[in-house]
Order: C-alpha cells, then structure tokens, then sequence
C-alpha cells in the first residue's frame, strides 16, 4: 500500500490534476495497463496469450483468484456460474415492472440493487462471503441484460441453459436460440477482452464505494452508474450510430471531412491511456471481420476498416476498443441500446475483483480538494440582504 501523500509545504503552490491524471491511487495485482507500450495485462498475462486460448470462465476466475484454474477448479467454477445463472421469480416479476421505455442502462442499475435485496448476505463484510457474491453477479448480469432486451420487444424471458458456455448462453437468452460456434467464439472474446482495464472510472468507482465498507451490491451498482455515463460507457454504441450514418464504404470519405470541417469527434477513436494502438482493438477487428464472413454481410466491417484509415490519414488517431466492438456485437444480433450493457455484462468480473482487493486492505479513498472559492466573507443578516 502506498503511502499517503503528504499536504503542500506552507508557501508553495499545490498541483492539480484535473481528472486524477497520472496519479497513482493505489496497488493492484489484477491488471495493467502500459499506456506507453499500449499493453494490457491480466494477473501476469498478456492479452494476447489469452485471447481465443482462453474462455471467459477461464479469465473471470484467473482474476478473481490470481490463476488461472486447472480442469477440476474450472468445472467446479462453471458450476458455481450454471447454479447462480437463473434469477429467482421475483427478480423476473420486478422486471417486468420495469417501463419498456426505460433505458437498459438504468434498467440494469435497478436490476443490480434489487440482487442486493434478495441476497441474505448482502451486508455480510468477511471477504470470503464477497467471493459469493461476486460468482452471483457474474452469473446473473447476462440474464439480466438479456431479459431486459427481451421485455423491451414484448417477449418473455429465455431460461439459461446449464451445456452453453457463458457467452454462447446470453446469446441462447437473447434471441431464445442457440448460438452458432463462430457468434459464440465472438461473443466470448469480446467478454475476455473487456473483464478488466485497470482503474477506469466504473472500477474506481466500485473501489471508492467499497472502501466505505458499504456493501458488495452498492459498489456494482455505483459501477453500472459510472459506465452508463456517455464518456466511459457508451462509445460503443455511438461509434455503431456512426456507421449507421454513414451507411456504405463509398460514403466514409464524405464523412470524414465534414467531421473534421465540423470540429467534431470520431466515436472509437483515441485513449485516455494509450499513447499508440489500444492492444484490445486488433483483436476485436479480427472477430468482427470472421462474423462478417460467417454472416456473409461485409458492409459494417468494410465501413469501419474504411473509416479507421480514413481517420488516420485526417486525425491520426487510433482506433480504441469501442470501434470494432460496435460492427462486432451489431453482427451478434444484439440491438444497439444493449451495448453498454453489453460492456457491463464482461466487465462485472473486474469490478468484482477490485471490490474484493480493496476489501481484503482497505484504506478509505478520501482525495483532497484545491478551494477556489471566496474567504473571509462576512454573515448579513437577511433584512440586510439586497433584494
């Protein structure tokens, strides 16, 4: 644990960082993110040693126990996930309260706090009982998105299915059939490639609840909160309203500079950490192109690929993990008011990790702030106020 910092000598003007950037909050031994090498790191591996090597039951246990499990502890953790999957009837009952015209987003959220209502252990504080929640919440985000994008169509929810893996059985819940092999090999590695990135502002966000000592449910909820907000969460959904608008290969260049005439931003473009390639981006491009070829409809994946050279030759800007999430779950079926939810569905196995690590040595997060306001102001009483 990091030492905590020290106040300003007398006399000397303290530094601001607008953003907490380059502050280093705190140590995790979850992930990394090498903004210089543009490398990503879960629990000692390189993304590209698990991407399409190993499932997202592989990856969520590997950060929630720091190894990745051998055969006998990852068939005791997929059943674990199979036990935890279905929701209980009140859970469906209360979501199908919920107005269709919500957003999925907020939907989730209720959802969130509502698996802390029907959990007796809840506001139990030892860290083992965390890990019990957390194999709750993992299990049951998808089903929970995925009713939700179905009692927004007007259809009744899909059971889970104990023989589908992880992803293969939100896409089974969804669209109330089984994947086939390549959507579910897709859908998959895009989980893995979203489980965990460091101290974004969703997980910090879980982290700072979490130090309170406030429960399990109330950190992933704060974290849904945070990823719902447009500047973290929901770039995925904007870069797929982007090709939307654009509308076919041909059209891109047109686009792109009246984008740039206009002064306005290319969604899936740029990171706040990485100085180069977002390493998660080349991955999720290959996926997208193979559904493309499985669905045989290459126009999304024709546009984008346009449009990211397009842009670099403009803006020189890189593409971050949102621009081919976008064609990627577009080609999955699932309707563009779900991805951020989508996002919410991978990463609730970091969040879950964090809240855990921060548990297990917990220090409140409590920054400081740089007063700019006035001083020394005198109390009128109200007769004397102007009017």
């Amino acid at each position: 644990m990091t030492a905590p910092a020290s106040p300003p000598a007398p006399g000397t003007a303290p530094q601001v960082a607008k953003g907490l950037d380059s502050v280093i909050a705190d140590e995790t031994r979850i992930s990394e993110v090498d903004g210089q090498r543009c490398e990503l790191i879960y629990q000692g591996y390189h993304l590209d040693e698990l991407v399409g090597k190993a499932s997202y039951e592989e990856v969520s246990y590997l950060l929630l126990y720091g190894a990745l499990p051998t055969r006998q502890q990852l068939a005791g953790w997929t059943a674990q996930l199979n036990t935890h999957r279905s929701l209980q009837p009140e859970m469906v009952a209360a979501l199908t309260q919920f107005p269709r015209t919500a957003r999925p987003m907020a939907a989730l959220r209720t959802a969130v706090s509502l698996l802390g209502l029907y959990d007796t252990e809840a506001d139990e504080e030892p860290v083992e009982v965390f890990y019990r929640k957390a194999v709750n919440a993992i299990a049951k985000t998808p089903t929970i998105v995925a009713a939700i994008g179905r009692l927004r169509q007007g259809q009744p929810p899909v059971a889970p299915q104990p023989e589908l893996s992880h992803a293969a059985n939100f896409l089974h819940m969804l669209h109330g059939c089984a994947p086939s092999v390549e959507q579910g090999q897709a859908l998959d590695a895009y989980f893995v490639l979203l489980a965990d990135h460091g101290f974004n502002a969703s997980t910090f966000t879980a982290r700072a609840v979490a130090s309170t000592k406030s429960d399990y449910y109330s950190a992933v909820c704060a974290a849904v909160g945070s990823l719902k907000g447009p500047l973290h969460g929901a770039a995925n959904r904007k870069a797929m309203e982007m090709l939307e608008e654009i509308g076919a290969p041909e059209k891109v260049e047109p686009y792109v500079q009246k984008t740039v005439a206009d002064h306005k931003r290319f969604m899936g473009f740029g990171h706040r950490v990485y100085k180069g390639p977002d390493p998660r981006a080349k991955h999720l491009k290959e996926y997208a192109r193979r559904l493309g070829e499985h669905r045989g409809e290459m126009k999304w994946f024709a546009i984008s690929e346009r449009l990211q050279e397009a842009v670099w030759n403009a803006k020189k800007l890189y593409i971050n993990v949102d621009f081919y999430s976008a064609s990627l779950l577009h080609y999955l079926d699932i309707p563009t008011e779900l991805f951020t939810t989508m996002f919410a569905c991978a990463r609730i196995a970091g969040w879950s990790a964090h809240i855990i690590e921060q548990a297990a040595n917990n220090r409140l997060i409590r920054p400081l702030a740089l007063y700019t306001g006035p001083r020394n102001l005198r109390f009128v009483p109200i007769d004397q106020r102007p009017s």
